[in-house]
């Protein structure tokens, strides 16, 4: 029963490793990334750029995600983002900071200075 068990594991890892993106950055908690979307309108398709910190990060693998907070005319809007999804056509991390939780939730209670980051220089 075992064997059959890491047999499904292993071929499952196979499959996901074909879709895996492979050209990513290190992405952490607390960077503020650029994202660039495939979005299709009718026949047509075209990039749309989001810009964001990253509050959480969950899983691994292939269905690994992100979620990108960012404030739009004093609403804050927050998107969940499939890593290795083929529509995520390009990620910039603009800046870097130095957070000591692993989930920035707290962010979404505050405003104003008291969402200000510390940057981190690498």
């Amino acid at each position: 029963m075992k064997l059959k068990n890491n047999l499904h594991l292993l071929a499952q890892k196979d499959l996901e490793d074909k879709f895996l993106n492979r050209n990513l950055p290190l992405i952490r908690v607390g960077d503020t990334l650029k994202l660039g979307v495939s979005i299709t309108e009718g026949n047509k398709e075209r990039v749309q750029f989001t810009e964001g910190v990253v509050i959480a990060k969950k899983s691994s693998g292939l269905d690994a995600t992100i979620t990108l907070r960012r404030v739009m005319q004093g609403v804050g809007v927050e998107r969940v983002y499939l890593i290795n999804s083929p529509k995520l056509k390009s990620i910039e991390i603009l800046r870097s900071s130095t957070v000591r939780r692993s989930k920035l939730y707290y962010l979404r209670l505050r405003f104003g200075k008291a969402t200000r980051l510390q940057q981190r220089f690498d």
